[in-house]
């Protein structure tokens, strides 16, 4: 199985890359991470992890660890601010509602990350039952979260910042992604 764990847009640190081409990257990611984690599931089922079923979980773990929380970090940095000033009220209570999200996505996977993490280190005391859980919670919510996103808050953003905007917030990410590499 090839690595998916690459940054959801290895050119987004070009100055010309709009910022939503990296925002929305990372989305369809998360949907194919989810697709995985299902997967996981499916082949912990039939018993212990082999070697590839460990490397999925690594996958899996590396993306909601870091990327993921990458994207909810842009989000509250570019696009939460400009919609919350909004005078739809409808358009505030979204963004509320997708801030509080983050926060619950964060509790999640402080529960569900050390059972994947066990997973993909072989370790054998994970209990399928409450990860299964776990796993439904979170994807529902991750799934719900995208869709929202996408379909109310995205075009909101995306009509209300300009280009330059838009592509100062790609500079901006690419910048921090950078920094959080040499870090590592």
């Amino acid at each position: 199985m090839s690595s998916t764990h690459q940054p959801p847009d290895a050119s987004a640190g070009r100055p010309s890359r709009d910022g939503f081409t990296v925002l929305d990257a990372c989305h369809r990611q998360t949907l194919v991470t989810l697709e995985m984690l299902d997967e996981l599931m499916k082949r912990l089922q039939d018993g212990e992890p082999d070697v590839p079923t460990r490397a999925m979980a690594k996958e899996i773990a590396h993306f909601f660890s870091n990327t993921a929380r990458q994207h909810h970090e842009d989000e509250e940095r570019h696009i939460f601010p400009a919609m919350l000033a909004s005078t739809d009220p409808e358009i505030v209570q979204t963004v509320q509602r997708l801030q509080q999200d983050h926060r619950w996505l964060e509790e999640d996977w402080i529960e569900l990350g050390p059972q994947i993490d066990a997973v993909a280190g072989g370790q054998s005391w994970v209990d399928l039952d409450i990860m299964r859980e776990w796993v439904e919670v979170f994807s529902a919510l991750s799934h719900d979260h995208v869709e929202l996103e996408e379909s109310c808050i995205y075009p909101q953003a995306r009509e209300s910042l300009g280009a330059g905007e838009r592509r100062e917030m790609g500079r901006e990410m690419a910048a921090r992604r950078r920094r959080q590499e040499d870090q590592n």
